[in-house]
């Protein structure tokens, strides 16, 4: 990204998280440097000095939202050593977002469609956040754990699309897919998809917020 960091130090990180407080519950078109101003308690003059424009301050929130997120994943990742734990512990991971953590990553995934530098970043962090994902996989299968009926690469693919969709949906507020029975029939799936090659029963439900 070409956008830049200016002046703030630790200020700025709080700044962020108010803009991306804001941005959950207003939107991309409706943030504002007063909306922005009022939820962190910082004067427009200094969120101007900070950012430069509205653009870059919401830009940059959505950046540094997405960093984290993509970070929790490698942290998870990292917790866990056998390959089907993880990747279950990385669908939960996505299931228990916050509503906000929803919200912001709709809002993400809008704005890189109509700004090219987003769009741009946005395809790095589906690199990133996919990476775990697919290493899973891909150990899984080398160490005898997954007989895989299709390509490493497609069967994370379409894991990842069905989280986003369920997270689209439950911005919407949609009444269904209830997510712990998403949750049920994701796992099954996959297990099948992989050929986990274990006795092991399904994990227990976990209620998703």
């Amino acid at each position: 990204m070409t956008r830049k960091r200016r002046a703030g130090g630790g200020k700025r990180d709080a700044v962020l998280d108010a803009v991306a407080g804001v941005l959950a519950t207003r939107g991309y078109e409706n943030t504002r440097f007063t909306d922005v101003s009022v939820a962190g308690g910082v004067a427009i003059s200094t969120l101007q000095t900070y950012f430069g424009s509205r653009e870059d301050m919401i830009i940059e929130a959505m950046q540094v939202f997405t960093d984290r997120e993509v970070e929790a994943l490698r942290a998870v990742s990292a917790a866990e050593p056998d390959p089907w734990r993880r990747l279950v512990a990385l669908v939960d991971r996505s299931l228990h977002n916050s509503e906000s953590t929803r919200q912001v990553l709709v809002e993400f995934w809008r704005s890189a469609m109509r700004d090219d530098e987003l769009r741009d970043y946005s395809a790095t962090v589906q690199e990133r956040y996919r990476a775990p994902f697919l290493a899973a996989v891909r150990e899984g299968a080398a160490q005898g754990a997954f007989t895989l009926a299709h390509d490493a690469e497609a069967v994370t693919d379409l894991l990842l699309s069905a989280l986003a969709g369920l997270i689209i949906s439950r911005v919407q507020h949609h009444p269904t897919p209830a997510p712990a029975d998403f949750r049920d029939v994701l796992l099954t799936q996959l297990r099948l998809m992989l050929g986990v090659n274990d006795s092991e029963s399904a994990p227990e439900r976990i209620e998703a917020r």
